[in-house]
C-alpha cells in the first residue's frame, strides 16, 4: 500500500461505460455495508468514483454520502485510491494491470480502508 496523496498530472483518462457496469456488478458482492446502495459516477480527473451513504457515521455523523474509492485507468493498468477524509484527498492504494483484483480489494476491505 502506497500512502501518497494524488495530484493529477494529466488530463482525463479514457473511461468506458462497460467498466462502470463491471464496478457496479462487483459492488453487489462486497462484505461491508451490504444494506446501502453505493453508486458509481465519472470522476472529474478520469475514471470512476464510488460513493455511498456513511453507515458507520465515522466520517459523516449524519450518514451522508461519502467517497469510497476512485479507480483510474492509466496506460495499460488501473490505479486504485481511497479517500483520506481527514485531509480531503485521494491516496494511492494499489495498481494492477486488471480491474478485477482492485474491485476485489474494495469489496473485501478487511482493513476498512474504503468503507470506514
Amino acid at each position: 500500500m502506497t500512502y501518497l496523496a494524488h495530484t493529477p498530472q494529466h488530463g482525463p483518462a479514457m473511461v468506458h461505460e462497460m467498466d462502470r457496469v463491471r464496478i457496479v456488478r462487483a459492488l453487489r458482492q462486497r462484505v461491508r455495508y451490504r444494506y446501502v446502495q453505493p453508486h458509481v459516477e465519472r470522476a472529474d480527473e478520469g475514471g470512476w468514483v464510488i460513493k455511498s451513504p456513511c453507515c458507520s457515521r465515522n466520517v459523516d455523523p449524519t450518514g451522508g454520502v461519502i467517497d469510497i474509492a476512485w479507480v483510474e485507468p492509466t496506460e495499460g493498468a488501473w490505479s486504485l485510491y481511497f479517500k483520506d477524509h481527514v485531509h480531503e484527498r485521494w491516496v494511492l492504494h494499489d495498481e494492477s494491470r486488471h480491474l478485477q483484483p482492485l474491485l476485489d480489494e474494495i469489496c473485501v476491505d478487511t482493513m476498512r480502508v474504503f468503507w470506514p
